[in-house]
């Protein structure tokens, strides 16, 4: 059994990046999608291991003096990070991990681990960016012109992933995101060892 990947995909708030994954996974059930620690305090509904895995801020600086994060950031006071375990653990069984984290942690990432995939999900125009945010109706018009100022930034350092998607719609993104997938399997080294049995 062939080791799994990890596909890290990043992309402006209000893209549809977790809509685009969840058309994706209705094809790809096998996927692992990496569920973040944070010691922010869990919310009502949320579930611990599925949610989030919450922790306390000393238990959280004890895993980072362990280099136990595959990334970590502090943001409006807590800590949030990808821990290497779980991932690590569905690779080893054959599974593609997917890590949906911002621009900062997937080059932390990618310094630590180059084999890692870098896909980054854009939207078809900062017009229709900007009708998505707004038809959240989370956000003060003031605030979506802050995250529209941060989605050029961060779009700016696109070039350093692999693979730039364009969530026109759900479907052809969840389908190029698919195309991705199959493409990195298909590459000469992976397949040369599976023929000679390696």
């Amino acid at each position: 059994m062939n080791r799994g990947k990890t596909f890290i995909i990043s992309g402006p708030s209000g893209v549809g990046k977790g809509s685009v994954l969840r058309v994706l996974l209705e094809k790809r059930k096998h996927i692992y999608v990496s569920v973040s620690a944070t010691t922010r305090p869990q919310r009502p509904g949320e579930e611990d291991g599925v949610h989030y895995h919450f922790l306390d801020v000393e238990t959280f600086r004890q895993r980072i003096a362990r280099d136990e994060f595959l990334e970590y950031a502090e943001y409006v006071g807590n800590f949030y990070g990808t821990p290497k375990e779980f991932v690590d653990t569905a690779m080893e069984a054959g599974r593609d991990v997917i890590l949906e984290i911002d621009v900062q942690g997937a080059l932390q990432v990618a310094a630590k681990r180059p084999e890692a995939i870098l896909i980054f999900i854009a939207p078809p125009s900062w017009e229709e960016l900007e009708r998505r945010l707004t038809l959240r109706g989370t956000d003060s018009p003031e605030k979506i012109q802050k995250r529209l100022l941060r989605a050029k930034v961060e779009c700016q350092t696109a070039d350093a992933y692999h693979y730039f998607v364009i969530n026109d719609t759900l479907e052809n993104a969840a389908a190029e995101l698919d195309a991705i997938m199959t493409a990195e399997h298909c590459k000469s080294r992976e397949r040369m060892e599976i023929i000679n049995g390696n």
